[in-house]
């Protein structure tokens, strides 16, 4: 089997070490093994994506020697596609509308702090609590007719009935079983955003053949919700390689905010390209 990974920028910023070393794993692995290796760009959030940054992104890329396979992957051009898949799942009755706002949810969670059963806390903290779930099929359509704002939301416990008992692999970790409620019932769609990340990451790696995905550590807990959409919708499942995150000297994680990091930063500063690489190496704990 042909080994095809991918790097996947959102760009929302500057290309910074942490990504390009992302970036480097993704090309090497698919150097190594005679495979490909995929731009995508994951660009979804319509209000933080800036297509100045896309192209800084890329420019970065090929400044590196990080040369790619076919065209990029541009996921605000796709939404048909996740459109599409989205009805699959919403022809099984496994998606439901969500009318609630954020101050609603947050009240909610908050409410439920002092009750016998407080909220359930996920990676990314208190899951929803499920308000929308049971309302009735006459009282969605008077919402949505009402012109109410509304998301599409995965009914996490009848897609853990409907998929089954999974697993998945990761490189480092050996077999991970399945935990299909770990965020809870998840945003699939928004009315201003026609997708999600983890319904777009999951069509998109299927759709390009994606074999092998390296990613960051801080990605593990989404590997579980994208197996569970594969299997409700049918798709293979990669192999995964979640690696270490850089850090700066205290220990902070990488971000774009980190202004003196990013590649454009250092390639005006008379960087070489190998040097970047080394460096990003040397960040990780790797040799170059």
């Amino acid at each position: 089997m042909t080994v095809v990974t991918r790097f996947a920028p959102s760009p929302t910023g500057l290309l910074h070490l942490g990504s390009a070393y992302s970036a480097l794993v993704a090309w090497t692995r698919a150097c190594e093994a005679g495979g490909r290796f995929l731009v995508r760009i994951e660009d979804t959030d319509i209000r933080r994506c800036r297509r100045e940054y896309e192209t800084e992104i890329l420019r970065d890329l090929k400044w590196l020697g990080l040369d790619w396979d076919g065209e990029v992957r541009r996921q605000s051009d796709h939404f048909t596609d996740y459109g599409r898949e989205l009805d699959r799942l919403g022809d099984r009755g496994l998606v439901y509308p969500c009318f609630c706002s954020r101050a609603e949810i947050e009240r909610e969670i908050a409410a439920s702090a002092s009750a016998p059963q407080a909220a359930l806390h996920g990676p990314d903290g208190p899951l929803y609590p499920g308000t929308c779930r049971h309302l009735a099929p006459a009282e969605r359509k008077r919402r949505i007719a009402a012109g109410r704002e509304f998301c599409m939301r995965l009914d996490a416990a009848r897609a853990a009935v409907a998929a089954g008992p999974y697993d998945f692999v990761d490189e480092g970790r050996g077999r991970i079983e399945g935990q299909p409620l770990l965020m809870g019932d998840f945003v699939l769609a928004r009315k201003d955003t026609p997708t999600s990340y983890h319904l777009a990451v999951t069509v998109d790696d299927h759709l390009q053949g994606v074999t092998l995905v390296t990613r960051g550590a801080d990605i593990l807990p989404s590997a579980h919700v994208h197996v569970l959409l594969q299997r409700l919708l049918g798709y293979a499942t990669p192999l995964y390689a979640h690696h270490p995150l850089i850090t700066d000297a205290t220990g902070r994680r990488l971000a774009k905010r980190d202004r003196d990091l990013t590649v454009q930063s250092l390639r005006e500063r008379g960087v070489s390209p190998a040097e970047v690489r080394r460096r990003a190496l040397a960040a990780a704990g790797r040799q170059a």
